[in-house]
């Protein structure tokens, strides 16, 4: 019997219905992630990387394949699997500590109110944002939202951490900081993550692979890098090293010499 990883993608593919006939976003998808490996996945507009989250979340049913978590089928939602999205999707009317705890409410149903509120706070402060727990989100910046959704996702202590470019929408610095959290964060955790951006030096400072996909429609894997630098990560100390740009060097001739974008080359 062969070794199966502890999240497994095996023979993934997606064809929607068209007016003019199927559309094949995906094909052929082969993924092997073990327990507390960090994955960035990384590609161009259109090629298919949010439907592959998806069918990881549950959210979107692969037409052939099956997605393995620590050996059971994924075909449904599920709060073992929490997505992080750009937007952060808090309601407006609760306030911090609130939104948090809507989520541990889901998870921790048999414990007390005070076990509850004790780790809704304590993953606030995972995130540096217990000092804003009775602010509501109108009163917060994007990075501090963002802070507060990323808090609620581990609060359900979810066995894959799904983020679909949780910092597209930010300024650099604000952006960085966030960066590093979560690297503290999944250090502490030792979370499994799968992370979709479309920065390449995002993806090698946090990941630990780099998945790169080709172009849409029918896309696929291309190229499986393992970024060979040590932990914990330091952004300054890592841009001069040899692995570091080897690794930067590896993903940008793959997107943009071999699978250049295809809006380019249209026109």
């Amino acid at each position: 019997m062969k070794h199966r990883s502890y999240l497994a993608l095996e023979g993934i593919g997606v064809t929607f219905p068209t007016p003019k006939g199927p559309f094949t976003a995906l094909r052929d998808i082969e993924l092997s992630i073990e327990k507390g490996e960090f994955v960035a996945l990384i590609g161009h507009s259109g090629c298919g990387k949010s439907t592959l989250l998806n069918i990881v979340a549950g959210l979107v049913k692969p037409s052939r394949g099956v997605v393995f978590l620590d050996g059971e089928v994924v075909d449904k939602p599920g709060p073992d699997r929490a997505v992080i999205f750009q937007d952060h999707s808090l309601l407006p009317w609760l306030t911090v500590e609130e939104n948090v705890r809507l989520a541990v409410d889901k998870v921790m149903g048999g414990k007390s109110r005070a076990e509850r509120r004790d780790w809704v706070l304590h993953n606030l402060e995972l995130v540096k944002m217990a000092h804003a727990a009775a602010k509501r989100p109108g009163e917060l910046s994007g990075g501090m939202k963002q802070r507060v959704g990323i808090a609620r996702a581990i609060s359900m202590s979810p066995r894959v951490l799904l983020m679909d470019e949780p910092f597209g929408a930010l300024d650099a610095l604000t952006r960085a900081s966030l960066q590093d959290s979560v690297m503290a964060i999944q250090a502490e955790l030792n979370n499994t993550v799968v992370m979709i951006t479309h920065d390449v030096d995002e993806a090698v400072l946090l990941a630990d692979r780099v998945v790169m996909m080709t172009n849409g429609p029918a896309a696929t894997i291309g190229e499986d890098l393992s970024v060979k630098l040590p932990r914990p990560r330091n952004r300054i100390e890592m841009a001069d090293t040899p692995d570091y740009n080897h690794a930067r060097h590896e993903i940008l001739h793959f997107l943009h010499q071999r699978y250049s974008n295809p809006v380019d080359k249209a026109a």
